[in-house]
């Protein structure tokens, strides 16, 4: 089991999930989480998407969560392009570290809600939907179900040695919680920067 930081945030928080009996892993912005053992990978999205990405045969596989930073900049140079790249590589390599054979790799994505951040943020979601998307099929790697855009929040939990979603959409939200965290962390992509880059292992 391995979890790296995409930025300077806590690891994921690991508990006891008495529904499923297993150990599960809560996925904040910013954040991925990459496992070999039966386990469930939890996150909450607003606009940001999450990838889910395993190794069927393995059973290894890996959460991430995240947005991209000046989702207006359209060019695949832009620094908002370069910051989603990263944050897929470095789950996709840290799940080849771990095993997962690169030929064999799925992925399930989920995310991108156009209403949730208020006026003038329904861009960010399209932008986040349409680059997992597109970085997954440069990548080859199939995609093998998404459930993305819509006006709701949605809670997922994915279980990466079986590749079973669960997904429940938000349609009443009793606190501003998601929102806050997705502001939180859209203003420290602002204001960070990505050092060297990240290429993915062939």
């Amino acid at each position: 089991m391995t979890t790296v930081r995409m930025q300077d945030v806590g690891a994921p928080v690991t508990y006891f999930d008495p529904r499923f009996k297993v150990q599960a892993a809560k996925i904040l912005p910013g954040e991925f989480y990459v496992t070999g053992r039966d386990m469930a990978l939890v996150t909450v999205l607003g606009s940001c998407v999450s990838a889910c990405i395993r190794d069927p045969e393995s059973g290894i596989g890996g959460m991430n969560h995240f947005m991209l930073p000046g989702s207006s900049e359209r060019s695949p140079a832009s620094a908002s392009a370069r910051y989603g790249a990263y944050a897929m590589e470095v789950l996709i390599n840290q799940l080849l570290k771990m095993g997962a054979k690169r030929s064999r790799l799925e992925a399930k994505i989920f995310g991108g809600c156009n209403a949730l951040l208020g006026g003038g943020t329904q861009s960010i979601g399209e932008s986040n939907a349409r680059f997992v998307q597109e970085f997954l099929s440069t990548e080859g790697i199939a995609i093998a179900a998404q459930d993305l855009l819509d006006a709701y929040a949605r809670k997922v939990y994915y279980f990466p040695r079986t590749g079973r979603v669960l997904l429940k959409k938000l349609r009443t939200l009793r606190n501003d919680t998601i929102q806050q965290r997705e502001l939180e962390y859209s203003e420290r992509l602002t204001n960070s920067r990505i050092d060297g880059e990240v290429e993915i292992f062939r």
